[in-house]
């Protein structure tokens, strides 16, 4: 028991025994390190730099492009549009080819008669009764009147 007392006591295993509580401490602090150490590394980091450079670099041709498609669409749409009008004029000039058709729009449009009827001019009361109440003006002295149109004429280029 004498000589393990002297081994307890010696530089050696005191040098010894410190040097394993040093190696402990070490390896405990890298392992706490590692753990708390983040996941980002240059890698990574250099990949999301380059991810994020695209999408910047992309984002206005992207915008771009949609934006034109969108108005192609709208183009088309009208293409669509002026080709139905376009039928549509030649559906009616071809109704104005017949005859018939061009007597039936005169007759009705400017009343015209054919020889040996009577025109009759329907007119309604209410539309007659509206127009004699917007004759206010012949009651007003003629530079009331002249002042209002200029006024009216003055307002409409604004």
């Amino acid at each position: 028991m004498a000589v393990k007392d002297r081994d307890r006591f010696s530089t050696a295993t005191r040098i010894r025994l410190l040097g394993e509580q040093t190696a402990a401490r070490v390896y405990r602090s890298q392992t706490k390190r590692q753990a708390r150490r983040s996941r980002l590394t240059g890698r990574a980091a250099l990949l999301a730099l380059v991810l994020c450079s695209l999408i910047v670099a992309l984002a206005y041709p992207i915008r771009q492009y949609v934006a034109q498609r969108a108005e192609i669409a709208d183009l088309q749409e009208q293409q669509r549009q002026a080709r139905e009008r376009v039928e549509q004029l030649r559906d009616a000039k071809a109704r104005w080819q017949d005859d018939a058709y061009a007597e039936q729009q005169i007759r009705k449009r400017l009343h015209y008669v054919m020889p040996g009827e009577t025109g009759y001019v329907v007119i309604d009361p209410d539309a007659a009764k509206q127009s004699r109440t917007d004759t206010g003006g012949a009651d007003r002295p003629w530079y009331s009147n002249v002042w209002d149109g200029v006024d009216k004429a003055d307002a409409s280029d604004s």
